[in-house]
């Protein structure tokens, strides 16, 4: 079998993750960013890692995905601000799974960990007038360092789940 962690990553996050995931699976085997792609083919199982932001995958993640994975067997993986048990992170996930339904591949699997966000975002956040998102920018200045040793370990233990 051969297996394909793929990801889209623009403050390390995601790659960080996909480099946990990526040393837990056996055989043979590839890591890519996605500008390293051109198709999704001669894989047998596919990881795809990409941030959320603004509650949906980031653009450049999904529309690369466009007409590429039908039929594939896929788990996505995801970095995003906000804690894992915040209730917004919930239909920000189903944006992701549908992602895949839409183009017709097999979902093994989602994973998800918070990760830090870029100072420039946090300190646009802080200074807004608009008070949800001084609480949002809060709530991201406080994840930074992430993801940590722990949500790493959690991404390990999803690979080696999927693969089972």
């Amino acid at each position: 079998m051969k297996t394909l962690v793929a990801y889209f990553s623009q403050t390390g996050n995601t790659k960080r993750v996909a480099e946990a995931i990526y040393g837990e699976i056996p055989g043979e085997k590839d890591i890519k960013a996605l500008d390293e792609l051109e198709d999704l083919e001669g894989y047998d199982l596919i990881f795809y890692g990409f941030p959320i932001q603004a509650g949906n995958p980031a653009k450049d993640a999904g529309e690369f995905l466009s007409g590429r994975c039908s039929g594939k067997k896929m788990a996505l993986f995801t970095t995003h601000g906000a804690p894992e048990d915040a209730e917004r992170v919930k239909p920000w996930l189903d944006n992701v799974r549908n992602l895949v339904a839409q183009e017709g591949a097999e979902l093994l699997g989602v994973f998800d960990c918070q990760g830090e966000v870029a100072q420039a975002i946090v300190d646009f956040l802080l200074s807004s007038d608009d008070p949800e998102r001084r609480r949002y920018g809060q709530e991201t200045a406080e994840a930074k360092g992430l993801p940590d040793e722990a949500r790493l370990e959690r991404a390990r233990s999803f690979a080696r789940e999927i693969i089972a």
